[in-house]
């Protein structure tokens, strides 16, 4: 072996109960799509948020218009959430539209619905041409792999087997903390790990002698507290000290634990897409063909795998620094 962030509103009282089966329609339309269990879960989130909105509204969602799902689509932009007391950003509000135009598509197809309201809406501009992430060069990246090999304590190997995943495959969050022990194997002689991507895409990714290092030396520890030969575990790969499956939210904080402690400006802002965002500048950096890191990150959509090359280049291109430099010249 090798919380939803739903917006603070002042809603009237609840109105009457949402229609009978809402819920049994949800998972019905779950059941006929392969996703992983952190999107199924991401989008029961998505249709909840809907259907709570609707309940505030006195609304019955299967009789829903556009003009709903745009007043909708603006509450999500302007009240700020409970986790950050912000709103949520566009993107955010889109791939949100996005799960709802789906489940609003299969109802249609049931006849519970005769349009789907999402399809007429106003939709957040989403620029394709740049990502609000936050990035790492690789030095900060090192510096953060650095830490978290040094560190020590009970949950410091589990630490860095994840933040090696990040880092070294460009994983995201959610198909990180989705892994099974099981998802691991050799193939061809690579150890590598299969796991469910965006969209429920079927995805396998070589581990590196550094990444499959420190994965090993986790499940080795971890099997040595339980008990257990290595080969008899099961269940979560990244788990807490109760046995439960790490969460996002502890990604997210270890992340930023880690860039504080290695001095990087700005650790407040980084998030575990930051390490995914520099996975794929430093490949491109490296020279590794567009498309091979299209496949790496599982993009469905070459423009987005190209929003990340565009970003490595616009700082480093800004003509600021050719006006800075023909200044410094003159006045030298």
């Amino acid at each position: 072996m090798f919380s939803s962030d739903v917006p603070v509103q002042h809603r009237p009282p609840p109105g009457p109960a949402l229609p009978t089966g809402a819920a049994d329609f949800t998972e019905a339309w779950l059941g006929n799509r392969r996703l992983s269990e952190h999107t199924r879960d991401a989008y029961r989130r998505d249709v909840a948020g809907w259907l709570g909105w609707c309940a505030g509204a006195d609304l019955d969602p299967l009789q829903a218009t556009f003009l709903h799902v745009n007043a909708y689509a603006r509450t999500l932009e302007s009240a700020p959430t409970a986790r950050s007391g912000k709103p949520l950003t566009p993107a955010t509000v889109a791939r949100r539209l996005s799960a709802l135009s789906s489940w609003y598509d299969f109802l249609v197809k049931l006849r519970a619905v005769g349009v789907n309201p999402v399809t007429g809406a106003d939709r957040p501009h989403v620029d394709r041409d740049h990502s609000a992430t936050v990035g790492l060069t690789p030095e900060e990246v090192n510096a953060m792999l650095v830490v978290a090999d040094t560190a020590s304590g009970p949950t410091a190997a589990r630490n860095r087997a994840a933040v090696a995943l990040l880092a070294d495959l460009g994983l995201r969050v959610g198909e990180l903390v989705s892994l099974d022990v099981t998802d691991l194997g050799v193939e061809r002689g690579h150890h590598s790990v299969r796991f469910a991507g965006k969209g429920g895409r079927a995805r396998r990714r070589a581990l590196t002698p550094h990444t499959s290092s420190a994965v090993h030396a986790y499940l080795t520890q971890r099997a040595g507290a339980a008990g257990v030969p290595t080969h008899r575990l099961t269940g979560p790969l990244l788990v807490t000290s109760t046995g439960a499956r790490l969460d996002r939210h502890s990604v997210f904080r270890l992340v930023r634990r880690l860039a504080r402690a290695a001095g990087i400006p700005g650790w407040a802002r980084l998030s575990p897409h930051s390490l995914r965002h520099s996975f794929a500048t430093t490949a491109r950096a490296e020279g590794v063909p567009l498309e091979d890191v299209q496949d790496a990150m599982g993009h469905a959509d070459p423009r987005t795998t190209r929003r990340y090359d565009r970003d490595r280049h616009n700082l480093d291109r800004d003509p600021a620094y050719a006006i800075w430099a023909a200044r410094s010249r003159r006045h030298g």
